[in-house]
């Protein structure tokens, strides 16, 4: 028997047989390790997802689940994912991701929209601009991005839509306008597309695509 796994050992398959045993067994261990821990992580994106709904629209702004249902437009080659948050089976509200690009890279944020038009909540979902600078338009940091609950495309009117520094009425930061300004600009635009797609958004449309939140 020994003279024998000898000559397999000298054999030109052995090599290849013992790679694919190697990696048959890794790949065995990552899909228990993913099966272990897919659901796991999927959990805790909806609770860290939930914890940002519930900044951005109060919990009396709707009754249903709005997490359960992802839906997905295009206007004008940009694509919007958002939620809708439905009130006596009315929509009262959505919660869209959008993005602009700031100083050093692209700014996510999470805007709630009521269905008249008016701000719920703006969040920074994830930035890479200056620590100690532009990332003050985090809430941990200040409370700049609180200023835009309430406001609309007619409060304040286009030409307050702009950083103090162009002649708008939002600050901007000593040293870091760039970033204040990305935010003020996509945030305003993000109500434009709203104001344009209004019935999109407010009620199913077979022109959009429901999505899975997974």
């Amino acid at each position: 028997m020994k003279l024998i796994n000898e000559k397999i050992k000298q054999t030109l398959a052995y090599p290849a047989l013992l790679m694919a045993g190697v990696t048959l067994i890794v790949c065995s261990l990552l899909l228990l390790t993913n099966n272990l821990t897919e659901q796991p992580i999927a959990d805790r994106q909806r609770e860290d997802l939930t914890k940002l709904l519930n900044q951005v629209l109060p919990s009396s702004a709707y009754d249903n689940q709005p997490l359960d249902k992802k839906y997905q437009i295009e206007i004008e080659g940009q694509t919007l994912s958002f939620y809708r948050a439905t009130l006596k089976e009315k929509v009262s509200a959505i919660v869209l991701f959008t993005d602009s690009a700031g100083y050093s890279g692209k700014i996510s944020l999470l805007v709630a929209i009521t269905a008249k038009g008016e701000l719920s909540g703006v969040r920074v979902l994830s930035h890479t601009e200056t620590p100690g600078l532009g990332d003050k338009i985090e809430v941990a940091k200040s409370n700049w991005i609180l200023n835009f609950k309430g406001l609309s495309l007619k409060h304040p009117d286009s030409t307050g839509w702009a950083v103090k520094k162009d002649g708008g009425q939002f600050d901007a930061f000593t040293g870091a306008t760039i970033t204040p300004r990305a935010v003020v600009k996509c945030i305003h635009s993000t109500l434009q597309q709203f104001k344009n797609n209004r019935d999109v958004f407010l009620q199913t449309n077979t022109a959009e695509e429901n999505i899975n939140n997974n």
